[in-house]
């Protein structure tokens, strides 16, 4: 039984300002041309299908195209809805997609047998079980009680997460002895876990202790499919708890990523083996960091090495010369005459005492958002009025966004 692992294609993504339709377009082209060349019997897309819950028409004519492409591969296809997909648009084709050999989970079901389906292989026989897990909302696993703390609330949906799970795998395991099979048993998510590396185009899905959901609280599949982290790599340094990555790089922080989807191997009942399948590089991007007559050396060595077709788009941070005040025209001038599109220039500012991160090694990641906000804000020179007001400014947009999700 042979499965291709994949999640995070954001179609419909803008990416400071440009639109990367040919860039999906490319991925999914290469995509079924892999189904065929490792004749895989199924596809796991574990979660952000589409970029916001409102997708342009031609990333929603992208993924059309791609479900009718891939019919004569003759895959199962698998997709499971992520955070910042829309539960409502992706039920809207669920029912007709069913027909085309596609099974589409926008979110947590009423029924969790409906989440437990059956993979098969290309001669029509079972090949493996899937609890297919979404990415789970609150609201569709818990009801809000009176008197809670927020972190009660917290440890509360945790446990609910990790009861969905269990609920599933135990359908799984009874299915399987009903079918007297020795299928191995498979599960997705789209959430973040204990230890997973992320990066700026990742946003945190839940709050507090579950921006980190353990691993230890998964069942114990064979494979665990994973979305949401958009850098591949193994969870806790297990073999078959997987990310495997956005196939294009969704900020310029994740440039010099290798993009992978994974080819995933079971036999005899058991997880064989997972192969990283590297996505080819569809649009070059680069990072650029000096001062000004520095940077205008890389940028001409740059575009003599870059793509002879493409122009590489670029995000340059100037430093040493932060007292220009025309630092955007200068910059945009060494590039007069390349192959480069300058999509964002930085400076780099100098570190103050009174930084968002203490002297004595505290980073970002161990403040909370309120703590971040308030020292960025301690930083302005602000009468204690103004600096109260726009507090209760910013905690009135925190609960609004929380009540909305």
């Amino acid at each position: 039984m042979r499965i291709l692992h994949t999640s995070d294609w954001h179609l419909g993504q803008h990416f400071l300002g440009k639109n990367r339709y040919h860039e999906h377009r490319a991925f999914l082209t290469w995509l079924v041309d892999q189904v065929e060349r490792h004749r895989a019997d199924a596809m796991i897309l574990a979660g952000d299908v589409f970029d916001t819950g409102t997708p342009p028409s031609y990333a929603r004519e992208l993924y059309n195209q791609f479900i009718v492409e891939l019919q004569r591969t003759g895959a199962q296809l698998v997709v499971l809805g992520g955070n910042h997909d829309s539960v409502a648009m992706l039920n809207e084709s669920r029912e007709l997609l069913g027909c085309l050999n596609v099974s589409v989970i926008p979110g947590v079901l009423a029924d969790p047998e409906r989440q437990l389906l059956t993979l098969y292989r290309q001669n029509g026989d079972p090949g493996a079980l899937l609890c297919a897990v979404p990415f789970i909302r609150g609201r569709e696993v818990l009801e809000s009680q009176a008197g809670q703390s927020s972190q009660d609330k917290q440890q509360a949906l945790q446990q609910a997460i990790a009861d969905h799970y269990r609920t599933l795998f135990e359908l799984a395991e009874h299915h399987r002895e009903q079918l007297g099979a020795s299928l191995p048993i498979i599960a997705t998510g789209h959430l973040t876990t204990v230890g997973a590396s992320s990066s700026d185009s990742v946003r945190e899905i839940y709050i507090g202790t579950l921006e980190a959901f353990p691993a230890s609280a998964f069942p114990p599949a064979d494979y665990i499919a994973l979305g949401h982290i958009h850098r591949p790599q193994k969870v806790a340094g297990l073999e078959h708890v997987r990310y495997c990555g956005s196939p294009l790089p969704l900020s310029f922080d994740e440039v010099g990523q290798q993009k992978e989807v994974l080819l995933v191997e079971f036999v005899a009942g058991g997880l064989e083996r997972v192969t990283p399948l590297p996505v080819p590089v569809f649009q070059p991007l680069a990072r650029l960091s000096g001062c000004l007559d520095e940077l205008g050396i890389a940028m001409a060595e740059l575009a003599e090495n870059g793509s002879e077709t493409l122009p590489v788009w670029l995000e340059v941070t100037v430093t040493g010369d932060d007292y220009l005040s025309d630092l955007q025209p200068r910059v945009e001038a060494l590039a007069e005459g390349l192959a480069l599109e300058i999509l964002q220039v930085r400076r780099q500012r100098p570190q103050s005492g009174n930084g968002l991160a203490a002297a004595g090694g505290e980073t970002l990641s161990e403040l909370t958002p309120d703590e971040v906000f308030e020292r960025r804000l301690a930083r302005e020179a602000l009468s204690p009025e103004r600096q109260q007001a726009l507090s209760t400014l910013y905690r009135g947009v925190l609960a609004r966004l929380e009540e909305q999700s």
